[in-house]
């Protein structure tokens, strides 16, 4: 058999495969690396290691069904997220607050976070994103008006329709209805989860999928009691239960609520929320604690929780680890929840719980997909 061959097209094709064979040498997570050095796809070159690292987001638990009930997902969240590095302060003035986060909270929620912690203030006539001092928000203390980070959460519902977000905040809010107005004047009311809907004595939620389709895609929890028979908005404590935060909270064999919430292994109320960051914020130290120790808090975790995987994982400084981080973190915990493997990559989908996807057959699966990727461009490269 004659077969005639295009040179122009074959040198495009020899390019292609000296690109993928490059890639396929690629570092991989763990490998040493310094500025510019090859990481493979989804890793970047880490600061606290100088090694690469996942920057890709957890892995979509939708993708492995949307018919369980949204107690059964665990999701990334950011405390204090909108205390980022570098943020200009409002007022022009020197901005003395601690700061917890890397970068925005659109970014955040590019990246994967789908749980937010606030504080919200009574401050400049208006309701502001601020720390305090005894309770009191300040110029130097304050970051931004609330209305600009809802903002930012509206635009991210509206331009992706099949996701959920849960906002905690803190709350020092003591005008009237203040909550209520700057959350219709972000255009974010129209997203709400109706506190009627919600489980009161440690039922399942409604369906993940069931709570899309309403457009019910917005979780927002206070920590005033009283704003769920003023406002509307649940009281976080009527439905979750909460780890103890800070120093106090980062020993994995002696793990605790906190305060304000009912006991860790309440099975009344239906959402478990884990907290792993420190008193002080400390990007440096992140670095280790997103790490190896945040593992092992997950793994102990369900022995003070009645057996239960936490549904948020709350960290400082998300992006920042010395390994898979909390992006690790949380897929681990979907793992187990969605489809009972130990991680969530390894859910076999459409299948009984607790069938998984085991490392052979995955490597098969790749050199399956790649011969065949390369047998197809021969034949767009090459007249036969």
């Amino acid at each position: 058999m004659k077969f005639a061959v295009n040179h122009k097209k074959l040198r495009t094709l020899l390019l292609l495969l000296i690109n993928s064979a490059l890639l396929c040498k690629a570092l991989m997570e763990g490998d040493g690396c310094t500025t510019g050095e090859n990481c493979g796809r989804g890793l970047y070159c880490s600061t606290c290691s100088s090694q690469c690292t996942r920057a890709i987001a957890p892995m979509d638990p939708k993708l492995m069904g949307k018919n369980l009930p949204f107690n059964k997902y665990s999701w990334l969240t950011t405390h204090n997220s909108y205390a980022i590095s570098g943020a200009k302060p409002a007022f022009g003035s020197i901005l003395l607050a601690q700061t917890n986060q890397e970068d925005s909270i659109t970014a955040q929620l590019n990246n994967g976070v789908r749980g937010l912690m606030v504080d919200m203030y009574d401050f400049q006539n208006d309701i502001w994103q601020c720390h305090s001092i005894d309770a009191t928000c300040f110029n130097f203390t304050a970051f931004q008006p609330a209305i600009n980070v809802l903002k930012e959460i509206e635009r991210f519902l509206r331009n992706n329709p099949s996701e959920v977000i849960t906002i905690f905040i803190e709350d020092y809010v003591e005008s009237p209805h203040g909550l209520t107005r700057v959350f219709n004047a972000s255009g974010l009311d129209k997203y709400f989860f109706p506190t009627s809907g919600m489980p009161k004595n440690g039922e399942d939620w409604p369906l993940l999928s069931e709570m899309i389709s309403k457009n019910q895609r917005l979780l927002v929890f206070t920590s005033k009691k009283e704003k769920e028979y003023k406002e509307g908005i649940a009281y976080q404590w009527n439905y979750l239960v909460e780890s103890q935060y800070g120093d106090e909270g980062m020993n994995s064999k002696s793990i605790s609520s906190r305060g304000e919430s009912s006991p860790l292994n309440a099975t009344s109320k239906s959402l478990v929320l884990m907290n792993f960051f420190p008193t002080d914020p400390n990007s440096t130290a992140a670095c280790v604690q997103n790490s190896d120790p945040l593992i092992s808090m997950l793994q102990s975790f369900r022995s003070f929780s009645a057996n239960r995987w936490p549904n948020f994982i709350a960290v400082d400084f998300y992006m920042t680890s010395n390994a898979g981080g909390a992006y690790e973190a949380v897929d681990i915990a979907n793992g187990h929840m969605v489809c009972g493997c130990d991680n969530v990559a390894n859910c076999r989908i459409n299948s009984t719980f607790g069938t998984c996807v085991n490392s052979s057959e995955a490597s098969g699966i790749t050199v399956y997909f790649t011969s065949g990727w390369l047998f197809m461009f021969a034949l767009l490269f090459i007249n036969i």
